[in-house]
């Protein structure tokens, strides 16, 4: 299996495929926190849960962007990139905390399109906080 590895199209294949993956449990993680469902919001054409949701999809690919960049093993980038969506959860829900005179979710679910661009912006550059913090193991 280790000199299946050294095949750079297997490689990237793989960490690819766990990527996408990872990516897809992560939004099902988000789904069952928020009191809004991401996917019937959207189809309605509700545009602050679309940028909320793009900021939630592009955090995690960065994230699993610097954990591939960053280790040598697909174990190791899985580790890295679950310890890194757990920091941008986090960060969710610090941002639902820290603006006590709304409810971040109620706001995405009006089609607060401010709210959904700040939730997207927080993602994002806090991605890149929790991807430049990612060390080769």
């Amino acid at each position: 299996m280790e000199t299946l590895f050294e095949i750079e199209i297997v490689r990237t294949a793989a960490y690819y495929s766990v990527s996408v993956l990872a990516l897809l449990v992560f939004l099902a993680v988000f789904e069952t926190v928020t009191k809004y469902k991401n996917w019937h919001e959207i189809k309605r054409g509700n545009l602050a849960v679309a940028l909320a949701t793009g900021g939630k999809i592009f955090g995690v690919a960065n994230i699993f962007r610097h954990s591939i960049e960053h280790s040598d093993t697909l174990l190791t980038m899985l580790g890295w990139g679950v310890f890194g969506f757990t920091l941008l959860l986090f960060s969710y829900f610090m941002f639902e905390f820290l603006t006590p005179m709304f409810k971040v979710d109620e706001e995405l679910a009006r089609d607060n399109r401010a709210v959904g661009f700040i939730s997207m912006v927080i993602s994002i550059g806090l991605s890149y906080v929790i991807g430049a913090s990612i060390i080769a193991m």
